[in-house]
């Protein structure tokens, strides 16, 4: 004879669903590179990335004495809210005292979302959907486009590091969509 299920487990199974309900899909960050990062070492960093976005936290490997390191690695993070900015922070790692700070940046995955929400099929790989510009309200050095790009979207973007003297990050966003997710953005 099965037991009847406690009253945890119904709580956990509705927090379970509860999340799964609000969830848009997952966002798969490249962190491609830096380009001309801080020196915070003796003409040199050990640098290494941090992206947050809520509770969220995830990091890069440290890639030792590089200032121009090529990280080439996916972070996932999983989205709720289209409108919740991410943030990048770049550290220098250290062995004996706290790891020094490289720089940090913020970006909207907006943009990237609303050009998954249209419908791309039987566009030629390489079309441009949007494309967003420089200003004070983000951290871009440069354009940034959401393409389509062999069947599914993609948004390469460069970030300039503020709060620092000097460095970019180079990254490349790609949508993963779950069975179970909220499915319609």
């Amino acid at each position: 004879m099965e037991s009847p299920k406690s009253t945890n487990d119904h709580c956990s199974e509705s927090a379970t669903k509860s999340v799964m309900d609000n969830l848009l899909g997952l966002l798969r960050i490249r962190v491609k590179r830096g380009i001309n990062l801080a020196v915070r070492d003796v003409r040199s960093s050990d640098p290494y990335v941090v992206v947050k976005m809520g509770k969220q936290r995830l990091k890069t490997r440290v890639i030792r004495k590089d200032i121009n390191p090529e990280w080439n690695e996916d972070l996932t993070l999983s989205i709720s809210d289209r409108d919740h900015p991410i943030s990048l922070t770049v550290y220098d790692h250290d062995t004996f005292t706290m790891d020094d700070k490289m720089g940090d940046a913020e970006f909207q995955v907006r943009p990237f979302i609303e050009a998954l929400k249209m419908n791309l099929k039987g566009l030629p790989s390489g079309t441009i959907i949007t494309t967003i510009d420089p200003s004070r309200s983000n951290c871009l050095s440069k354009e940034s486009s959401v393409i389509w790009r062999d069947g599914t979207v993609v948004q390469d973007m460069r970030l300039k590091l503020k709060n620092v003297e000097c460095g970019e990050v180079e990254l490349q966003l790609q949508w993963i969509d779950l069975p179970g997710s909220k499915g319609t953005l």
